[in-house]
């Protein structure tokens, strides 16, 4: 038997990251997990534990980071990753985007480990281009309160490439684009949870603004596939991973409703600052370097979503009822 890879996953217990642990054990990798629980959770990787090529550590990144015996590869996705989380704990996502990436760049170095930083489409700020391709340098306010996310993703890159650069460290660049499925938490304050949870709730669903702002949605199912082939890929600048299907939010809500059978409502609220006001990747690159386009139509990843949100305990109480 020949030895079994092994990878280093931060963020491993999070929404992203849970996924990803699970798509190396599928291909039979050792999957070491990092987090240390601040929005991540263990219900997302208990089914893991009981794995002889599995093992999760509690730790924080922006600590020294050692991590005992050969490494492989590195897939760096530790950070407070929804509006919510990083408005409420802006001086860590700054620490884990720029004092993480640093530890982790250096703990590739000294392993020899290709790894994968997961940026994101908020490097591209409020984006004066559309749709937004790699070349694009963003628009992004520095100082305004969502800044602390997409600078700590700008800085990211920046030092990844460096180290690329400088040290010759074998890097890989991932630029999410929004992200749904199971694992998601109802209280993390993205469209789709949100939504759903409201929905299911018969309460009103808030938009933001006039919902005339636009998103593109990726099922998790996608994304971990572009994110698994860009690792394996030789290619070291960042590629968009994102679904081109782009959406109003006034539309996603309604999209939502109907899908629930819900009674809600929408209502109407003022635009967050610096709230993006469209959002679609160019994922030319991806097709044309990785072979990859999302499979998986909107609407049967929001009924597999739903599904799993209806199995939570406070909305199972209410189907049993």
């Amino acid at each position: 038997m020949t030895e079994r890879k092994r990878v280093l996953i931060t963020g491993g217990a999070g929404f992203l990251g849970s996924h990803l642990c699970d798509r190396f054990i599928k291909e039979d990798f050792h999957v070491i997990a990092m987090d240390n629980l601040l929005t991540g959770n263990l219900d997302n990787i208990s089914h893991l534990f009981r794995l002889p090529n599995f093992e999760f550590h509690n730790y924080d990144v922006t600590r020294f980071v050692h991590v005992a015996g050969k490494l492989d590869y590195i897939l760096h996705f530790a950070s407070p990753a929804s509006p919510i989380d990083y408005l409420k704990m802006p001086i860590q996502t700054m620490k884990v985007g720029s004092i993480g990436t640093m530890h982790l760049l250096g703990l590739a170095k000294e392993k020899e480990a290709r790894i994968l930083v997961a940026s994101t489409s908020e490097v591209y700020g409020d984006p004066t281009i559309h749709p937004q391709t790699e070349e694009y340098w963003g628009n992004v306010n520095p100082i305004g309160p969502r800044g602390v996310y997409d600078e700590a993703k700008r800085f990211m890159e920046a030092i990844t490439m460096a180290y690329h650069r400088f040290h010759g460290v074998d890097t890989r660049i991932v630029r999410i684009f929004n992200t749904f499925g199971a694992r998601m938490r109802l209280d993390d304050g993205r469209a789709l949870p949100a939504f759903m949870a409201q929905a299911l709730r018969g309460e009103d669903i808030t938009v933001f603004g006039d919902g005339s702002q636009t998103r593109s949605f990726t099922y998790v199912e996608d994304e971990v596939e572009g994110i698994f082939r860009l690792l394996m890929s030789d290619y070291n600048y960042p590629v968009n991973i994102g679904n081109p299907e782009e959406i109003s939010i006034k539309d996603f809500a309604e999209e939502i409703v109907k899908i629930t059978n819900s009674g809600s409502k929408i209502s109407y609220e003022p635009l967050p600052e610096d709230d993006p006001k469209q959002r679609k990747p160019d994922i030319s690159k991806a097709k044309e370097i990785l072979n990859w386009t999302p499979k998986v139509k909107r609407e049967e990843g929001l009924r597999i979503t739903l599904e799993y949100f209806m199995n939570l305990p406070e909305f199972k109480k209410q189907t049993v009822a």
